[in-house]
């Protein structure tokens, strides 16, 4: 870790005072509060990085300074807000917005409408600026591209941009660095800190990556469901924590240590993936020449039963989309992917080759559950569409809830009553209902706090020795996946620029 930033300034006025704020929970969760009567002070020009596993009610914190929690659901019952002496509990959506800024459309050029009197041609100007200022290739075309264009990196970065256009006086920033590549995360990082030498910007940033926090807190509130159980400077919390919890997230931390190829390796090859080609085509018309963008180029690997490829690299690499290929989301152009053998060209009928023996975790974890289903039905229907008898399907799933961490009882629950960490384990337990031969899994641990993360990290090398799984394991972490990979393709533009075991490549 990095030497963590000088201790608060005590003689500034605080740009944002929390004082013992409560935040309820709807009825029949684990809990009663989300935030349990937590109170901190942030100066200017100074960053408060809130940290904890998912659950924490560390997110709720700063919906609630935004104003943006689902009232009446979710709602403070104590406590005090102040923006610079304001107390922002007390106000209607109308002044909420006139603080926070109306960020309602897809093109930034809302957030200057909404505040500031510019041309057409200014508004344009900063928006490439800052597009570019975010790390985004051709930021001219970005700006012509709508959102499923981009990959989940690109979007993040895009509002990154957009709440930094103003170059506001506090910045509440909630886990912004989390889809990103390492290499564009300290682009950011270093974005936010001149952000605040130059206008001495308030930093609020809730993460679960302790790199991050090494990197550019200046005190740290640790939360612990719903109550905050330490609370100081970066140097004392990072390097001599006091309560046990902190100590136990520090020590969940990964290590770096390397997977080894086993001496024991199957001869049968699930996944056999040929000179793979995906172009996308976008815009263009009689005088306008489109965007043409190679996602894939010449991808060729292979994957033996029991062996997990870790596909990494750079946000709009690429690897996503291969992923996508592998389980007939996207279509490819050229090229060739054989599971068990048998083609999974656009033409075949992927269903009946595949027969659910596929599967996908996905990146998101808001958006890749229905909202409307209770949890144990989503995990039980594909056993069910297969065949399965329902009782022995919803009998599995509860298998798989207690798997992943969550238990039985949340199988009656819906999606909005759990964190995302926790929808992302429910994600996992879905995929695994089908006992699939290949799964992919497109960063299925980059929203989960560390210590979730190391859990679910040994939920899949468990999976894969028991059940002997092929797993393609997309992610921007190097850490992560030398510790569970046996082979790594590194991809940059659309290309493997690297291929080998781990102990090779890293």
């Amino acid at each position: 870790m990095n030497a963590p930033h000088a201790v608060l300034n005590s003689a500034a006025a605080p740009v944002l005072e929390v004082r013992g704020l409560s935040i309820k929970l709807p009825a029949g969760g684990d809990r009663q509060l989300a935030v349990d009567g937590v109170s901190f002070d942030l100066l200017p020009g100074k960053t408060l990085c809130v940290v904890g596993e998912s659950g924490s009610g560390k997110s709720m914190i700063a919906n609630a300074v935004m104003g943006l929690l689902p009232k009446p659901h979710v709602a403070p019952v104590a406590g005090q807000v102040l923006f610079e002496g304001q107390d922002l509990l007390p106000l209607d959506e109308a002044q909420m917005r006139s603080l926070r800024g109306q960020r309602i459309g897809a093109q930034l050029e809302e957030v200057f409408d909404a505040h500031l009197s510019l041309g057409s041609a200014e508004k344009r100007r900063r928006i490439i600026e800052a597009l570019s200022d975010v790390g985004l290739p051709e930021p001219e075309l970005i700006c012509q591209s709508y959102p499923f264009r981009l990959s989940g990196g690109q979007r993040q970065r895009v509002m990154i941009a957009c709440a930094l256009l103003l170059e506001p006086t506090l910045l509440i920033a909630d886990e912004p660095t989390t889809a990103l590549d390492v290499t564009t995360q300290a682009q950011i990082l270093a974005l936010i800190r001149q952000l605040q030498e130059r206008k001495g910007t308030a930093v609020l940033f809730i993460t679960h990556d302790f790199g991050v926090v090494s990197e550019i807190a200046d005190q740290v509130v640790v939360m612990q469901m719903g109550r905050c159980v330490e609370e100081g400077a970066a140097s004392e919390v990072l390097l001599r924590p006091q309560h046990a919890y902190t100590q136990k997230l520090l020590a969940a931390i990964p290590t770096g240590q390397v997977r080894r190829l086993p001496t024991q390796r199957s001869p049968h090859f699930v996944l056999q993936v040929q000179d793979l080609e995906k172009v996308y085509q976008s815009g263009g018309g009689l005088f306008t020449k489109g965007r043409r963008v190679h996602a894939a180029r010449k991808i060729s690997f292979n994957l033996r039963r029991g062996e997990t490829l870790g596909l990494v690299g750079e946000s709009g690499s690429g690897k996503s989309t291969v992923g996508k290929c592998l389980v007939g989301l996207h279509s490819f152009d050229e090229g060739r992917i054989l599971f068990n053998g048998k083609s999974l060209h656009p033409e075949s009928d992927f269903r009946a080759v595949a027969a659910g023996k596929i599967q996908m975790v996905f990146q998101d974890p808001y958006a890749s559950l229905n909202p409307r289903h209770r949890i144990g039905p989503t995990i039980a229907a594909g056993p069910i569409a297969q065949g399965i008898p329902k009782d022995k399907a919803m009998a599995r799933a509860l298998e798989l809830l207690q798997l992943v961490g969550l238990g039985p009882e949340a199988a009656d629950r819906f999606p909005h009553e759990f964190s995302g960490g926790q929808r992302q384990r429910i994600g996992i337990a879905r995929a695994l209902a089908m006992e699939p031969q290949l799964l992919v899994a497109d960063e299925p641990v980059s929203a989960l706090d560390v210590s979730v993360q190391a859990q679910v990290l040994k939920l899949f090398a468990q999976v894969r020795e028991e059940f002997g799984l092929a797993m393609v394991f997309i992610t921007h972490d190097l850490r992560v996946a030398g510790e569970l990979c046996d082979h790594i393709a590194v991809m940059q533009r659309g290309e493997i620029v690297e291929y080998g075991t781990s102990q090779e490549v890293l």
